[in-house]
């Protein structure tokens, strides 16, 4: 399915416009000059103005590339959901005034649930995660405590109820005292079964196999972050079915080989200058693994 079909961004006309439209104090003032304008000055160099999507579409360059750049820039101007804060530049919003879009034909607005994925919210998941069995282990101690205490207190110094408001505490103390630790505490666990342990790529994997849902425009910042080569051969099969089964358009910054061999997918190659569609077989990061391989291609047989 196809959504976006096209984005322009501020070519260099517009902005050499914009800098002779503002005084240099202003600029002076929010610690940008004529040199550096982020996120000005990146994109005309590359010859990059006008992008032309498909269901699949990717954004491939080394770091400085300017391939997060051009996802954030998208996400902004179609405002669309981000769960992770995103730390606008003095000079964005400007510089999003002078970019366009145009959806695909009858598609009238973008559907819910159209969403960027970042590493940022990513990392974010995997934090929450990890506070909740935090908080779950701790729940946990506090319990195993009180039934030790418990046990020990009942057979020192023995109990009796006094009237009916110690009813739960007499319940209480003879749930310790005919269960095991075990199942006093599961028991009483109100936080509810501790969340499965996994890696930060199981776990980051999983982030992107429940966020991803149907009928909808992702837009994803480098998903292999975390992530294993089986995982991400994984991942790459879950994306292909969204788009072809479950009518989903993504947008995917990445220089992973498993991620830029995605089936039919259009990849913008932006270490090129000028930037240039290609395929992914003749980009320089896969040629280097190829090239590897292929001079060890004994030691494999």
């Amino acid at each position: 399915m196809q959504y976006l079909r096209s984005f322009s961004l501020a070519s260099e006309s517009d902005e050499v416009d914009f800098m002779l439209s503002k005084a240099s104090y202003q600029l002076d003032m929010a610690c940008y000059s004529q040199n550096n304008a982020y996120p000005f000055h990146i994109f005309p160099k590359k010859s990059l103005k006008k992008l032309e999507f498909e269901p699949i579409t990717i954004f491939y360059g080394n770091n400085g590339s300017g391939k997060s750049t051009v996802l954030n820039i998208i996400a902004e101007k179609l405002n669309i959901h981000r769960s992770a804060p995103f730390n606008n530049a003095p000079l964005l919003d400007h510089y999003l005034e002078l970019c366009s879009y145009k959806l695909a034909a009858g598609v009238p607005y973008l559907p819910d649930g159209s969403e960027i994925i970042t590493s940022d919210g990513v990392f974010d998941f995997l934090l929450d995660i990890r506070a909740i069995n935090e908080g779950i282990d701790r729940e946990r101690q506090s319990l195993f405590e009180e039934y030790t205490e418990t046990v020990r207190d009942s057979r020192e110094n023995g109990w009796q109820m006094r009237d009916l408001s110690e009813y739960d505490e007499l319940c209480r103390r003879m749930d310790a005292r005919k269960k095991t630790k075990s199942q006093y505490v599961a028991k009483r666990m109100s936080a509810g079964n501790e969340l499965p342990p996994k890696s930060n790529g199981e776990s980051a994997y999983l982030y992107f196999t429940h966020k991803i849902r149907e009928n909808a425009l992702y837009i994803l910042d480098e998903p292999e972050n975390s992530l294993s080569p089986k995982l991400q051969l994984e991942l790459a099969s879950f994306l292909e079915e969204a788009v072809r089964f479950y009518g989903c358009q993504l947008i995917i910054s990445t220089h992973s080989p498993f991620m830029l061999a995605l089936k039919g997918a259009k990849i913008y190659d932006l270490d090129a200058s000028p930037a240039e569609v290609r395929r992914w077989s003749e980009l320089e990061n896969v040629r280097a693994y190829y090239d590897l391989f292929d001079k060890r291609r004994k030691e494999f047989e």
